[in-house]
């Protein structure tokens, strides 16, 4: 029997329960039919333009995303906007639309976790543990197997991340030698102040603001701190969705589950000075 939408529905939870999402997140079924029937699914981070309209030609049943589409209010889905433009040409290609965010973040094999595993982070565990299971949570923390300087860890992440016109920023000295790493896929600086971030050698997580960056950093000098890498949130996130295909494909036999190579990250291009 051909799995439907609401049995990929079922896998999503029982892979990535909604229970484990942020309170103010969106997860979960966005548009699509539950009797669907599913063949194929298309695993992405965004769902922009480019990727609904890979979903819808290559027939997906499915465009499953790390972020969802409609986390704030909107007043018009009209087809005029964004917004409602993916969701007209989504619905009218018959491809349903999944979002699994931070419900994703938190297990054992979500987007800190991968990012971890990439850069070789021994005893990695949650910086926010999660209620009733410490193992599950947040960020993470660990040791790198041997001691690095700053430098060659920032041209490490360079070379594991997908490129972006961004790359990777770094406020520390080139040459100072990191062994605990903290980090979190996506954006964290709501992380920046907790005690495991602080007493790390380096920060690794995405979309670093100048005041908090700033403060962190010359925090870092009066009392000690980490040092801080920001890198592309859509690359930090994307190395997870070839895990999230491997869980998916193992919970439905039968059903071809691909990866998106499209690049959503926002910035096409930068001057340097």
């Amino acid at each position: 029997m051909t799995p439907t939408v609401a049995d990929v529905v079922s896998a999503v939870e029982l892979l990535w329960p909604a229970a484990g999402a942020e309170s103010w997140d969106a997860v979960g079924l966005v548009a699509g039919e539950p009797d669907a029937e599913v063949s194929s699914i298309l695993l992405a981070v965004d769902a922009v333009l480019d990727t609904v309209d890979e979903a819808v030609s290559t027939g997906a049943g499915v465009l499953l995303v790390h972020h969802p589409l409609l986390l704030r209010g909107v007043t018009s889905v009209a087809a005029d906007r964004y917004k409602g433009a993916a969701l007209t040409r989504l619905i009218r290609g018959g491809c349903a639309l999944l979002a699994a965010h931070t419900n994703a973040d938190v297990v054992a094999r979500g987007t800190s976790a991968t990012l971890a595993a990439t850069i070789g982070l021994e005893d990695a565990r949650p910086i926010v543990p999660g209620a009733g299971n410490p193992s599950l949570g947040l960020g993470r923390v660990g040791r790198l197997s041997q001691p690095v300087s700053l430098g060659r860890l920032a041209r490490a992440l360079a070379e594991a991340l997908p490129p972006t016109a961004t790359g990777v920023r770094v406020a520390g000295d080139f040459d100072r030698q990191v062994s605990t790493v903290a980090l979190c896929a996506g954006a964290g600086d709501s992380l920046l102040a907790h005690p495991d971030v602080l007493a790390a050698d380096v920060y690794i997580t995405s979309d670093l603001r100048h005041h908090p960056a700033s403060e962190a950093a010359e925090n870092a000098r009066v009392a000690g701190g980490p040092a801080l890498v920001d890198v592309s949130h859509w690359a930090s996130e994307w190395l997870w969705l070839e895990n999230a295909a491997a869980e998916l494909r193992s919970a439905l036999p039968g059903v071809d589950v691909t990866v998106s190579e499209l690049r959503t990250d926002p910035w096409d291009f930068a001057v340097t000075q």
